[in-house]
């Protein structure tokens, strides 16, 4: 098709420069103007077969040019096209607009990729759409285009939610309840699901007045935004359980509003660790109230080794001593930290002994635990 669009422009040239030869200046790149069309005269180093050539080539052939044009890199593009592989077949010119517009914004392919990552069909969407208003909305609430363009690439689906009918909404219900725009920032770049999920019922307030958390508390902003966006099943289910070891509703709600990621942690996690500290520790439930922070410990690195290690170091009559209050302690210090402490500070072989107990400790999996897999892609929500 190429060879023959050059053919036909030589013999138009041709005919085109045989009815006006005389009319022709000596110097060249001058336009000339006949009946039939206007003809450029091409510099003497540059043949009229390769303009045309370079000319078609001007064109992106498929829409890994595209990317390749827009800035992305051969891992990027990969990358695109292995998280959604219809990306390879897209209409380039639906992909050439979409990907102006994020480049408007200020997206480079780094970003580009994390988004295709958490959605891969977000190309496919209509993000140009009343994009301008979106945007005049979102730059306010942000503060600057620099973190509208992160909290974008942490939850692209920014510019693809119902605008008059989800987004708007939502940022005036969260302001009605006392969360400032402010506020909302940080909650909106922590839980990309905050907009889609967010439901405050009746119910839902009744719970967080029960907490007891005042608007003032720093805590508020937390508390709010993670019951909006649970199911009311989930709350009621995680009250239960821990009513299951001798708290009352109200006990368990004030631990709610003290610790508000509590409510993040899962049915499992929290009967595992309270089994652990009740059975195994034998400390009081009530502890746990003054202390949410036993709730959130690994059982496998953390609570069970260094309570192990503790009756190893009491059972060999060795100082310091992990117990009472310094079991607390030694608990919520860094691994380098509690083996300087209670390791390291013995002679040699001491020492090795001591190691040998805690790694062994930390070497007892959970059953199953090396079989589980975790397919989930996208936002770890």
């Amino acid at each position: 098709m190429k060879s023959r669009a050059v053919a036909l422009i030589k013999f138009r040239f041709l005919f085109a420069a045989s009815q006006n030869f005389l009319c022709f200046p000596k110097t060249s790149n001058t336009r000339v103007y006949s009946g039939i069309a206007a003809i450029t005269l091409l510099p003497v180093n540059e043949t009229l077969e390769e303009k045309v050539v370079g000319e078609v080539g001007d064109h992106p052939k498929n829409s890994e040019d595209v990317f390749r044009r827009w800035g992305c890199t051969a891992t990027d593009i990969s990358r695109i096209f292995r998280r959604q592989p219809a990306l390879r077949h897209a209409d380039i010119g639906h992909l050439q607009s979409r990907l102006s517009t994020l480049r408007g914004l200020g997206l480079n392919s780094s970003g580009l990729v994390k988004i295709i990552n958490c959605r891969p069909r977000f190309l496919s969407c209509h993000i140009n759409h009343g994009l301008d208003e979106r945007l005049e909305f979102l730059t306010t609430l942000f503060g600057s285009r620099e973190l509208l363009l992160k909290a974008i690439v942490r939850n692209p689906s920014l510019l693809t939610y119902d605008f008059h009918n989800r987004v708007k909404p939502v940022i005036a219900l969260y302001e009605e309840v006392g969360v400032s725009r402010k506020e909302l920032i940080p909650m909106l770049m922590s839980r990309p699901t905050l907009i889609p999920r967010t439901s405050l019922t009746e119910e839902k307030m009744e719970y967080i007045r029960r907490t007891g958390v005042s608007k003032d508390s720093k805590m508020y902003k937390h508390m709010v935004t993670i019951i909006a966006i649970s199911r009311l099943e989930t709350i009621r289910e995680k009250l239960v359980n821990l009513e299951k070891f001798g708290f009352s509703e109200d006990e368990v709600l004030g631990l709610f509003g003290r610790s508000p990621f509590v409510l993040t942690l899962s049915v499992d996690k929290v009967q595992r660790n309270m089994t652990f500290v009740l059975g195994t520790m034998k400390l009081p439930a009530s502890l746990v109230l003054s202390y949410p922070f036993l709730l959130f410990f690994n059982l496998e690195n953390i609570l069970k080794p260094r309570f192990i290690l503790a009756g190893k170091i009491q059972e060999m009559g060795l100082e310091p001593q992990i117990k009472g209050p310094a079991m607390l302690t030694a608990l919520r210090m860094t691994e380098k930290r509690f083996l300087n402490a209670f390791v390291s500070c013995h002679p040699m072989d001491v020492t090795i002994e001591l190691m040998d107990s805690y790694r062994n400790a930390k070497d007892v999996k959970r059953l199953a635990e090396a079989s589980k897999k975790n397919p989930r892609k996208g936002f770890p929500f």
